[in-house]
């Protein structure tokens, strides 16, 4: 699966410019991901995917970010929502993955929309921004909240809804990602049985032993999974930006004397420690990643929930492979030449992605550093947990 998508890095490079000027990655791409069976690699047996374990996730999106980060920004994202599919009702999940196992769906988990109580579910109503993959999804996830006084209750849920449920508006215009076609979604009026929705956050799933009980993935905790989701593409867009700045050692000459790249310690210097910080940040995802894993094993083995100190400690972790990523493609940009500033350079496009989604909210480490100090010496959690 990874030799797959290795393989792809060259035509994924090809299609950069025209997935940024498009807004969206193509029809043709899609169609390869899916015929690769990318969307498959987390997905339960039971349900046709290929239930492989985390780090064979992580080292499948940080390839093909290598090549596209804003494919593999959508490819990451929209593989990884079976693992909040898993905490809604069976019946939910019998829905969406239906005969041919064929579930892709972005998530908006900001409540940017309002459910009206009625016999059997809700009516739902709002526009929610930031779906990235809308366009090419087969299902949307998407969280609402119900007015309190409702009857059963009110707050926050969030639906499993139908590709047919909602329109999409355009309004993603940004200087880095651009073709992930992170657009708004629309639902108006549209009903959902109560079967497809869940309280949410859900803040002690039950996952279905029959389901999963070779998928150990599935119960671990929602945290530092879905900070990996998004770590795993830049990660992967950094080593992509460094695979360039080699290119360039190879290919151009500096200063009055025209001496190859390469031959310069100034530049050999630089690449050495951008080499580190990418290597340092992979292998801290992987590790990270491989953690995971045994702590979900022993969920599902026990059914002891990881405790949150673990899990903050581990999202603190793939926060910092993040940080180092960045690092070291902001090393890249700003020594490489001005040839990296002109509009359609690739190298400058990996820098401005990676600069988009280091102000990502969720890649915000000094919240989540506060938040483990405060809890891990007994101190409720504040702001953005």
């Amino acid at each position: 699966m990874v030799a797959r998508a290795r393989d792809m890095r060259g035509l994924l490079r090809e299609r950069q410019a025209e997935t940024e000027a498009a807004g969206n990655i193509s029809e043709d791409t899609v169609d390869l991901l899916v015929s690769s069976g990318f969307y498959r690699v987390l997905q339960p047996r039971t349900f046709g995917g290929y239930g492989f374990d985390l780090p064979t996730y992580v080292r499948l999106a940080t390839e093909v970010a290598r090549g596209c980060p804003e494919t593999a920004w959508v490819l990451s994202l929209v593989l990884g929502h079976v693992h909040q599919l898993a905490t809604f009702p069976i019946e939910a999940q019998r829905d969406a993955y239906a005969r041919d196992g064929e579930f892709r769906a972005p998530e908006v988990a900001a409540p940017q929309g309002r459910g009206v109580v009625v016999p059997g579910g809700y009516r739902v109503t709002g526009a929610w921004d930031y779906a990235s993959g809308s366009a090419h999804a087969t299902h949307i996830l998407l969280a609402f909240i119900v007015p309190e006084g409702a009857p059963g209750g009110g707050g926050l849920r969030m639906g499993l809804f139908d590709r047919d449920d909602y329109t999409i508006e355009h309004n993603w215009d940004v200087i880095g990602m651009q073709g992930t076609g992170s657009n708004r979604v629309v639902l108006d009026d549209v009903f959902v049985p109560e079967h497809r929705t869940k309280p949410f956050p859900v803040l002690s799933p039950v996952i279905d032993h029959e389901v999963y009980d070779d998928s150990p993935v599935f119960f671990g905790p929602s945290r530092p999974f879905v900070v990996m989701e998004s770590a795993a593409v830049i990660v992967g867009a950094a080593e992509g930006a460094l695979d360039l700045y080699e290119e360039t050692f190879r290919a151009r000459k500096t200063g009055p004397s025209g001496a190859p790249r390469d031959e310069l310690a100034e530049y050999q210097l630089n690449f050495g420690r951008c080499r580190a910080l990418v290597d340092t940040a992979r292998a801290a995802l992987l590790q990270t990643a491989t953690d995971y894993m045994s702590v979900a094993e022993t969920t599902r083995r026990t059914g002891i929930p990881c405790p949150d100190d673990d899990a903050r400690r581990m999202t603190l972790v793939v926060l910092q492979s993040i940080h180092l990523a960045h690092d070291a493609v902001d090393i890249i940009f700003r020594t490489v030449g001005s040839s990296a500033s002109k509009r359609d350079s690739m190298l400058g496009r990996y820098w401005r992605n990676v600069g988009v989604l280091r102000g990502h909210l969720a890649h915000q480490s000094d919240s989540a550093a506060l938040n483990y100090g405060r809890t891990h010496f007994g101190h409720p959690a504040v702001g953005i947990s």
